[in-house]
């Protein structure tokens, strides 16, 4: 892991924007910010929407909820999260979630800093066509996480 060069703060609205065609995540903190340590995303999604269910092999990854609601699955549980949750979900645990009836807004956490990556992989796809199932799960697996549900109605 490197040690981070020194400290710094963004803005409201500030961040990297990565387009994923139906809503937009702006990177807040990665891996060459943090030394490694965390990336964070902040997310602002359409109602309906989530990926399968899915593992990473590599981080750990927590989510602050911003705004809306958001059905979490967890492992063989399901919870409606509202404002104000806050969802931690260790390394190698099946997961997955879906936006409630309206647009919401959340904050990804990954431990140690990931997957900024695969979501920049994800975009560049999207720009050039629709991506399979079978795309998805590559990107996936490219990205150390693993499709373990069945696809998701809205993912992209």
């Amino acid at each position: 892991m490197e040690k981070s060069s020194r400290p710094y703060a963004l803005g409201p609205g500030e961040g990297r924007p990565i387009d994923l065609r139906d809503f937009e995540m702006t990177v807040k903190a990665s891996a060459v910010e943090t030394g490694g340590v965390v990336s964070v995303l902040e997310a602002e999604e359409p109602p309906g929407f989530g990926p399968p269910i899915h593992v990473h092999h590599d981080c750990a990854e927590a989510f602050y909820v911003l705004e809306g609601e958001y059905a979490m699955y967890l492992e063989d549980r399901e919870l409606m999260c509202p404002a104000g949750s806050f969802i931690f979900i260790p390394q190698g645990a099946r997961h997955g979630f879906r936006v409630g009836a309206v647009r919401s807004r959340k904050l990804n956490f990954y431990f140690p800093a990931s997957m900024i990556g695969y979501f920049d992989e994800l975009a560049a796809t999207l720009l050039q066509q629709a991506a399979s199932d079978e795309q998805l799960a590559g990107i996936a697996e490219a990205h150390a996480m693993e499709i373990v549900g069945p696809p998701s109605e809205r993912y992209v």
